[in-house]
């Protein structure tokens, strides 16, 4: 929420990760879906549950935030 929120974001997480998505950010001009995990990007699975959410055509992003151990910044991966 951090790095989203330094970029003019505002952001809200969902509570317990029930649902698809870990943070919801929203901007000036479009709206990011983040799904945050550690170590390892999402199961096959679970990322084609993310791909199937259904979304607006345009101005909505899907995003994976993989932080690894030790690294200061997140291997970002935007899905569609």
């Amino acid at each position: 929420m951090r790095l989203l929120e330094q970029a003019g974001y505002r952001c809200t997480r969902a509570a317990a990760s029930l649902g698809c998505w870990d943070v919801i950010a929203i901007g000036a001009t479009d709206v990011v879906l983040c799904q945050v995990k550690a170590n390892y990007p999402p199961g096959k699975q679970e990322l084609a549950r993310m791909s199937h959410f259904p979304t607006p055509a345009t101005h909505v992003r899907k995003a994976i935030y993989v932080w690894h151990n030790h690294d200061p910044d997140p291997e970002v991966t935007y899905i569609s």
